[in-house]
């Protein structure tokens, strides 16, 4: 049995953090059997979320989880792929992993009409007098790592210019297929789910998440994918 360690769930949404949604969306996608189970990052091989443990396997990364799985259980979603199509799913996952992310990081962690948000998430799942203190290192460690990568270093107008930049070539790349490469799904698609419905569906007032209302095209997306892949559960409240 598959175990994926993961955070908690979050607002309706499956966790989170949109990589765990990641993989849990391709183990449903390829019908692995599994269970989820949060943990803390700190436990993890690589100190965070999310990793797997297949039968005594461990495997962390997220992309390092589904070419595993893939490989191992042969359940390539891309066999049927061309070249160019690989290619531009391998880009629009590091769209969304390296760019959209951090501006969705910004949006929860450090913007300051976020940030009560997370604590009201966060703070009833920890230590309730240790709470306030762990959640200003986090917050503080975060708020450190979206400056390293770079988002971080520019004003709020320009990482939310940024990020809806990313929105608006996802939503191109999209246009009027049920899928991101096509009439079917692919590995890309579960990133996509994940991020996509990470910024639409969670409740973040941001510059970004209002402009997501110009992309009608993404939301109905978003719903085609929940209701394939996660219709035993409700559709979170941020759905439209």
């Amino acid at each position: 049995m598959i175990t994926l360690y993961q955070g908690p769930p979050a607002w309706g949404l499956p966790n989170i953090s949109p990589f765990a949604i990641k993989v849990e969306t391709f183990l449903r996608m390829v019908d692995l059997p599994y269970k989820a189970r949060p943990v803390d990052p700190r436990k993890g091989p690589r100190q965070k979320i999310p990793w797997i443990d297949d039968d005594g396997v461990i495997v962390a990364d997220s992309q390092l989880i589904v070419d595993y799985l893939s490989q191992k259980y042969r359940c390539d979603l891309d066999q049927d792929l061309s070249a160019e199509q690989r290619a531009l799913g391998h880009a629009l996952r590091r769209m969304l992993e390296e760019g959209a992310y951090f501006v969705g990081l910004y949006a929860r962690w450090i913007d300051p009409e976020g940030w009560p948000l997370i604590k009201a998430l966060l703070g009833p799942l920890l230590p309730r007098l240790l709470a306030p203190m762990i959640l200003r290192i986090l917050r503080k460690k975060i708020t450190a790592q979206a400056y390293a990568q770079g988002t971080g270093r520019h004003p709020p107008a320009d990482i939310y210019k940024l990020g809806s930049a990313d929105l608006e070539a996802a939503a191109t790349l999209l246009g009027d297929q049920p899928y991101f490469l096509g009439d079917e799904p692919s590995s890309v698609d579960a990133t996509a789910f994940a991020f996509l419905t990470s910024l639409l569906w969670a409740p973040f007032d941001s510059p970004m998440s209002r402009r997501a209302a110009d992309f009608p095209q993404l939301d109905r997306y978003c719903h085609r994918m929940w209701q394939r892949y996660y219709a035993d559960r409700p559709l979170p409240d941020g759905a439209s």
